[in-house]
């Protein structure tokens, strides 16, 4: 996309659902199956709050929201052919400044 640059990867490796129920479980002294139920409880009402068109801030942190992508015309690379790419409904975070501070570091 013209204009966007993208940002050098600082970590290679992700981190994953298990590496985020693993360091809670650990600080929190709560087993790995209830944290790991936490976790997915957690996710879970922040999708079910999106597919509701709802935006969820977490202070300190961001906010999740839904925004609309407008239609657009494409090339298909195949062929040539210009075609619609129909409107839709795409997930977004905005981090906090807080947290923009925090990866600066």
């Amino acid at each position: 996309m013209p204009g966007r640059q993208e940002a050098a990867s600082v970590e290679e490796e992700p981190v994953t659902k298990a590496d985020l129920v693993d360091e809670i479980s650990g600080k929190t002294r709560i087993s790995k199956s209830e944290t790991a139920t936490i976790v997915d409880q957690l996710l879970n009402a922040i999708s079910r709050a999106l597919s509701e068109g709802k935006h969820i801030e977490i202070r300190g942190f961001g906010t999740f929201k839904v925004r609309e992508r407008k239609a657009r015309k494409a090339r298909n690379p195949r062929s040539g052919a210009e075609v619609m790419v129909p409107a839709k409904l795409v997930p977004v975070f905005k981090a906090s400044n807080e947290l923009k501070g925090a990866v600066r570091g």
